[in-house]
């Protein structure tokens, strides 16, 4: 787990304020953020920006935004705050995020949330900032789903590039098809998003996540994101009474991925 200090079951932050938050602005409506870009116009932003008003927690969470797979009405909500050039993600996406959309989101039982979580700073992660606001390009045309797949599937390719890898970033956006390379493009090499993923970031730490990936269920954090029987039995204590039986039951007997 990148950057990770290990957290004991059930010990982890407490979302009951985040969920508070997300209630009132849900009510109240989109607060009004004022931010300020730490580079240029024209050129593509790889760092984090200056974003103003984040004291306040409904200003954050108006700020931050989670890209949503399965039913909103679904029983049991799954957060996971993750980054592109993090190996430990790469491994949960792969063995652990493709079974859990398989036999939980698509049968209408959890309602998956990812959010980036750019860990920047070392230079295995220089370059998570720039490919959080390449998938977020992608999901402006609806295929944030396929691009984030190709760039954990390719992380080895463009991860620890000297300089920005814009020319890769590009490119996997030519291999989905339907996807308009031109527009991407220009998204990718201006400041679009920017503010997203910083105020992603900023949530991330108000809840304390401290390395990738993180993932909560309900408003428990789970360390164990590597263990599916683990993730089985926490889903399966996070469904309301007489909600549908959920894929616990129907998988029970499989090992770990």
């Amino acid at each position: 787990m990148a950057q990770s200090k290990r957290q004991k079951p059930g010990k982890g932050p407490n979302l009951k304020p985040f969920y508070t938050a997300l209630v009132i602005v849900a009510v109240a409506g989109i607060v009004w953020i004022v931010y300020a870009y730490t580079t240029g116009g024209g050129a593509a932003v790889v760092d984090p920006i200056e974003l103003t008003g984040m004291d306040d927690p409904q200003a954050l969470v108006s700020a931050a935004r989670g890209v949503t797979a399965g039913d909103s009405d679904a029983p049991v909500q799954v957060l996971v705050f993750s980054d592109f050039t993090c190996p430990a993600c790469r491994g949960f996406t792969s063995l652990m995020e493709q079974r859990i959309k398989q036999e939980y989101v698509e049968p209408g039982i959890i309602r998956y949330v990812y959010y980036d979580f750019p860990l920047g700073g070392q230079a295995q992660h220089r370059h998570s900032f720039i490919a959080a606001r390449a998938a977020r390009c992608a999901e402006d045309q609806g295929m944030f789903w396929e691009y984030h797949d190709l760039l954990f599937g390719r992380q080895g390719d463009w991860a620890l590039s000297r300089t920005p890898p814009l020319d890769n970033l590009v490119e996997y956006a030519g291999l989905i098809g339907g996807l308009n390379v031109e527009t991407f493009e220009q998204c990718l090499r201006s400041e679009q998003h920017a503010d997203v993923v910083t105020a992603n970031r900023m949530l991330g730490d108000q809840l304390g996540v401290n390395g990738t990936p993180t993932v909560f269920i309900g408003q428990r954090s789970f360390p164990q994101f590597n263990n599916w029987e683990a993730f089985k039995e926490a889903v399966r204590l996070e469904m309301p009474a007489g909600a549908m039986p959920g894929a616990a039951d129907t998988t029970a007997g499989t090992g770990n991925p």
